[in-house]
């Protein structure tokens, strides 16, 4: 590919996604698990440009054949690999005639797929996953890139799933919203659409050198991290995601980092994984939920954990400022009187006169009790100002990647945005509490001479090292 990739393939991407309403995200990934040689599966009803996009996409690449059929339940064999060969019945061979026909294809659209019959998809799984067909005795290698295939919605069968699973991308897709309506409507005045010129177009030798390079991406241990979390997340909501998908997950997603000529995986690519994860659209904003809100922020010094920690340092001050002792004289007993109470004590027993102990004082604390309380202070408060800056540097590490990135969705990456903004103030908030309870543990009642005792520290939940 030439020496400005991701500048070709934006306008490839512009080309692709001109006219179209509502379809951006669609395109990008369809054109993403192609580069990846992998499928994509549009789910829902009809008239929402699912063909379109297919035949779009067929253009990006160059000298690439291209294969389309609607499937119906009486649909047979022949129609997507071809007829038998008359030549090789005679001679006792099963052999079919493959020439335009889907085993060779380079992009196909197959719409209503899980309308096939059992033979069918059968038929399909091999191809779709090794790139062969079995044709006669022997096995032919296919040219394809990638398959996308339409359905209205899944069926729960066995064999259906086996093939649903070949799907790496899964994009429902809907009717044009109200806002972008008036916009259908002009772009359906006739205007006509050009393909991507054939100098821009993808050839094999690209594809080939995108994926060696692909191939020496690197992953992080943090991006590995997040994987295992929502891996077992799933298993907790029973959503079955096979070893084999979460495989093609990281290779995709390398593939997207090389087609951008970055060396290594973002975090935030891990922004695509609603798609390539969950099943349905439910499921998918589900995972968009948990990938906007967890990504950027470390579960150990997470808002809501910093917070019961401050408030443990708050609880410690308010029951040292409300903490008495018992008032002693000069010789170091305790302080009776019968005077200072009287006019409090109105009986007509003559119980005003009796000796009673004066009031309590307020506990006063040593230089090496408050000295130790600040000192924990200032250790949480520095972990603080740690964890505020990797989140100011977060922030801008999204912005940056969010103006570069050929993939993220755009809706997507602005809730991330948003969440790191929401923990970076509530962040700040937690500082100048923090900081509070350092201002009141200064101003402690103080003895006139430190007695050297210091306190157990203030107990809290352990946090990371920022």
């Amino acid at each position: 590919m030439q020496p400005d990739r991701q500048v070709r393939l934006g306008a490839i991407i512009d080309t692709l996604e001109s006219g179209m309403i509502e379809r951006c995200q669609s395109v990008r990934l369809c054109l993403l698990a192609a580069l990846a040689g992998e499928h994509t599966l549009f789910i829902g009803p009809p008239g929402t440009a699912k063909s379109e996009l297919a035949r779009r996409l067929h253009t990006a690449f160059r000298d690439a054949g291209y294969f389309e059929r609607l499937l119906t339940r009486f649909s047979v064999p022949e129609e997507l690999f071809g007829p038998l060969s008359i030549k090789a019945l005679e001679e006792d061979r099963y052999e079919r005639h493959t020439a335009g026909f889907l085993p060779d294809a380079s992009i196909a659209f197959i719409d209503e797929v899980f309308k096939a019959n059992s033979a069918i998809l059968n038929a399909l799984l091999t191809l779709l996953n090794e790139r062969e067909f079995d044709n006669g005795a022997g096995r032919q290698r296919c040219p394809l890139i990638s398959a996308v295939g339409a359905t209205n919605d899944v069926p729960e069968d066995e064999i259906a799933e086996a093939f649903f699973d070949r799907f790496l991308v899964r994009l429902p897709v809907a009717a044009v919203s109200a806002d972008g309506f008036a916009a259908l409507l002009e772009a359906g005045r006739g205007k006509s659409w050009t393909a991507p010129p054939r100098e821009l177009a993808l050839a094999r030798e690209d594809l080939a050198r995108l994926a060696a390079d692909a191939a020496g991406v690197a992953i992080s241990d943090a991006f590995v991290a997040v994987l295992a979390e929502l891996r077992e997340r799933f298993a907790g909501q029973q959503i079955y995601v096979s070893d084999r998908r979460w495989v093609k997950i990281v290779w995709l997603l390398r593939v997207a980092a090389a087609s951008e000529d970055r060396p290594a995986v973002a975090l935030w690519d891990l922004l695509l994984l609603p798609w390539l994860t969950a099943p349905d659209a439910p499921r998918q904003a589900a995972v968009a939920d948990w990938l906007a809100a967890r990504l950027g922020v470390r579960e150990a010094f997470s808002p809501q954990r910093l917070t019961r920690v401050v408030e443990a340092f708050e609880g410690q001050l308010d029951v040292e400022l409300k903490a008495n002792d018992l008032d002693y004289d000069e010789t170091g007993r305790l302080k009776f009187s019968a005077t200072e109470l009287a006019d409090q004590v109105g009986d007509a027993k003559g119980g005003a006169a009796a000796p009673r102990m004066s009031y309590s004082r307020r506990r006063r604390y040593g230089e090496s009790h408050i000295g130790a309380r600040v000192r924990q202070v200032d250790a949480l408060l520095e972990r603080i100002g740690g964890y505020a800056a990797e989140i100011a540097a977060q922030r801008a590490q999204l912005a940056d990647y969010a103006a570069r990135s050929l993939w993220l969705d755009r809706k997507l990456t602005a809730r991330a945005a948003m969440n790191l903004a929401a923990t970076a103030a509530a962040i700040d908030e937690l500082a100048a509490r923090a900081a509070a309870a350092r201002s009141g543990f200064l101003d402690l009642p103080r003895l006139p001479q430190d007695n050297g005792a210091v306190p157990e520290p203030v107990a809290h939940e352990v946090l990371d090292a920022p």
